[in-house]
């Protein structure tokens, strides 16, 4: 928040009053506000911030295969298949140049055509966090360079499938699930001659 102490700012049924930071580091913010609550009574709620737009990319071949990266995730200690993904500064890299990078080295993945898929809210109760998603054809190949903190894995699988892991709860990943179902939505649009457009905003 970016008014003073003396100031209270409503924030819909909230009254903002005061901040206090609590932890920062180059990717996240935790802040401490004191407000009013909808039921008048005073609290506090906790924030977390991001520095980077999160990034997902649905990479779709020829065949009608996406490619998925399989990494171990280390807050809840358990492997995950998920699309590719990554983060944007805000305010550095455009989206599509940063989707581009991180499918480039997760996968090796290059691609020419480059479609919008939406953006979506993550645990909007407690972080401002905001995914940004994309449809990525007219692939080539090449060799991938992660990041030296990335032990990944890479394969193949049709769109259809991928999409059936989803509703079976076997891909568990949220930006993953978005990224796969807007996909599948885009492309059966773009099939029945709509053209489908998303706005770039919460």
């Amino acid at each position: 928040m970016n008014a003073s102490d003396s100031e209270s700012t409503r924030i819909g049924p909230w009254t903002w009053q005061n901040s206090r930071d609590i932890y920062q580091n180059p990717w996240i913010h935790v802040r401490e506000d004191k407000v009013i609550r909808p039921d008048g009574e005073e609290g506090i709620y906790g924030v977390v911030e991001f520095a980077n737009w999160a990034i997902g990319v649905v990479a779709l071949d020829a065949s009608g295969r996406i490619v998925l990266v399989g990494q171990h995730r280390y807050p809840l200690n358990y492997y995950s298949w998920e699309i590719p993904e990554g983060g944007c500064l805000k305010g550095s890299d455009t989206l599509e140049a940063a989707a581009a990078r991180e499918l480039r080295e997760e996968t090796g993945v290059e691609a020419k055509r480059w479609d919008y898929l939406g953006c979506f809210t993550l645990s909007n109760a407690v972080s401002d966090e905001v995914a940004h998603l994309f449809l990525a054809r007219d692939l080539t190949q090449g060799e991938p360079s992660p990041d030296p903190t990335e032990v990944l894995q890479v394969k193949w699988e049709m769109l259809e499938e991928a999409c059936r892991q989803v509703l079976e709860g076997e891909i568990t990943e949220s930006i993953s699930i978005a990224g796969l179902l807007r996909a599948k939505h885009f492309l059966e649009n773009e099939k029945a001659g709509v053209k489908k457009e998303y706005k770039r905003g919460p």
